[in-house]
């Protein structure tokens, strides 16, 4: 299973994201967490010790690694570099353990634009593609409100997109922009997950502002994950109710996914 979540800033992607890392976790999968926001607080919402989290190096920052691996130093634009750097050995070593799961903070490319032929994108790129298309886990995709990450071959590989909205038009404009690059990008398995819900009558009105995307699951707007979030916890650990939403997210991409192979081996 090979999750990428999205979604506009501040809509609870992180939190989605986490919960079915650890959902997947305690099913016994082997998961891998990766952190490709740049506004990176994937370990915190994993359970990780906030000190901990503050202490990770995200790999667009070890310029020794980048250097080593592509041959060029971060932030040349141009020149000459290796364009499939090894990154085999990446997610063992540097890996931060998060109860059970492997969290990789990617971070972001600093110079030049999230599109730039540069060192750092080139070793970010290679490893997303590693893991989604050559390692054996459950993936979870932690993005920013866009898929710039995704080469088009990563992302063909990616079982689904889960676009994370929230009541409001700018979350739901959101969405629109980037069902169109996921489209344009040729992933096929699109959903929305609607989070922060207060009642049915926001959930029905979601649904008719984006009718071409069908809805994975809901989660409700709770206090306890607002404070869960200002305590550097994971809302994982202290709700049970908040467990149940993401279980519920988890059996619905099961059946979806199996509904695919099913007509895979009758084609």
């Amino acid at each position: 299973m090979k999750i990428a979540i999205t979604g506009k800033g501040g809509v609870g992607k992180t939190t989605i994201a986490a919960g079915l890392a650890r959902y997947l976790a305690k099913e016994g999968y082997k998961v891998i967490a990766i952190d490709a926001d740049p506004d990176a607080n994937l370990a915190a919402a994993l359970g990780i010790d906030s000190e901990q989290a503050i202490g990770i190096t995200p790999i667009a920052r070890m310029n020794e690694l980048i250097a080593e691996r592509t041959g060029a130093q971060p932030g040349t634009i141009g020149g000459y570099f290796k364009l499939n750097p090894r990154v085999d050995d990446i997610p063992d070593s540097l890996s931060i353990d998060a109860n059970g799961i492997k969290l990789l903070v990617l971070g972001t490319v600093e110079k030049g634009g999230s599109g730039c032929i540069c060192p750092e994108s080139t070793l970010l790129r290679a490893l997303l593609k590693h893991v989604i298309v050559r390692r054996n886990e459950a993936v979870i995709l932690d993005m920013e409100a866009g898929i710039e990450h995704l080469g088009r071959g990563t992302a063909e590989s990616v079982d689904a997109l889960l676009v994370v909205i929230e009541p409001g038009q700018r979350s739901v404009q959101t969405a629109r922009a980037i069902e169109k690059l996921a489209n344009d990008l040729s992933i096929k398995k699109i959903f929305l997950v609607l989070n922060k819900l207060h009642n049915q009558d926001e959930e029905e009105r979601l649904k008719t502002y984006l009718p071409d995307l069908p809805i994975i699951g809901t989660v409700a707007e709770r206090d306890s994950i607002r404070l869960a979030d200002l305590d550097g916890k994971s809302p994982f650990d202290i709700d049970e109710s908040f467990v149940d939403d993401i279980a519920k997210i988890k059996a619905n991409l099961d059946r979806v996914l199996d509904e695919d192979a099913v007509e895979g081996i009758r084609n």
